[in-house]
């Protein structure tokens, strides 16, 4: 258990790290505050993420989901403005640091899933 979430801590920060590297806007001064930044935004989209995806849900379903990007990209926002080190300049570098961790992400939890057997395709042994 605390080796999956240590993978998923190192994934966030991978995305990251991308997104500084790939995205004008983002800007991180070290490793300490790159890292803080993901298990922070692992903990805000955990918590905060669910309630603001309640809230916006008819503006989710009137834009076919494309509102989750501005909602992620607010996650991340909200990361930069209480972790020192890690800053995001505008809602545009918001969106593609939240597309490319959200990738990050899927390959991450792709990665752990990897020893999970699929139930329902002929296998009902627990």
């Amino acid at each position: 258990m605390f080796t999956k979430l240590i993978v998923r801590l190192v994934f966030g920060a991978l995305g990251l790290w991308v997104a500084k590297e790939v995205v004008p806007g983002i800007a991180v001064s070290d490793a300490t505050a790159l890292f803080l930044a993901a298990l922070l935004l692992g903990v805000v989209n955990a918590i905060v993420r669910p309630i603001l995806v309640i809230l916006t849900l008819p503006l989710t379903i009137i834009t076919l989901g494309l509102f989750l990007l501005v909602v992620n990209a607010g996650m991340i926002l909200l990361v930069a403005m209480i972790v020192p080190g890690f800053h995001v300049h505008g809602l545009l570098a918001g969106v593609m640091a939240a597309v490319i961790t959200g990738v990050s992400s899927w390959i991450g939890g792709m990665i752990l899933r990897d020893g999970r057997r699929e139930y329902g395709r002929g296998d009902y042994r627990r």
